[in-house]
């Protein structure tokens, strides 16, 4: 499944607001507590932004009171893990596997009382929400 969705920036830049484009491609970061999906608690399934993949349930996500939409868990195979330096730290990138899509950082070992104590913190600009009918 990995990067199934292979496409030119051009072509990305079609199908992508600025603003997507930017955190999707470029690994952007949208501010904390601006996105629309940080407090919102709809019943059904998170999908990428950028290719429609499923990557979350909405049972996986929890209030972590970080900025942004905070998941224990992500659909088995959707997400990969990278590590990231870019701020001088090593941190846990991830993307969707299907398009390579930045969705944002998973941190392990917070005390979350969760399942599998981590936490993906993702920008909502990544995410799409399809609710259960």
């Amino acid at each position: 499944m990995a990067n199934s969705e292979v496409k030119t920036d051009s072509e990305w830049r079609a199908v992508l607001s600025p603003e997507q484009f930017r955190i999707l491609r470029q690994k952007g970061t949208e501010p904390a507590g601006t996105g629309k999906y940080n407090k919102f608690d709809g019943e059904g399934i998170y999908t990428c932004a950028g290719c429609g993949t499923p990557l979350y349930k909405s049972t996986t996500k929890f209030n972590s009171g970080c900025g942004w939409p905070a998941f224990f868990d992500a659909l088995p195979g959707t997400v990969s893990r990278h590590e990231d330096r870019s701020w001088g730290v090593a941190r846990t990138e991830i993307t969707c596997t299907a398009c390579g899509g930045h969705l944002g950082h998973v941190f392990k070992g917070e005390g979350y009382n969760t399942p599998t104590d981590e936490r993906h913190c993702v920008n909502s600009i990544s995410l799409s929400f399809k609710g259960n009918e």
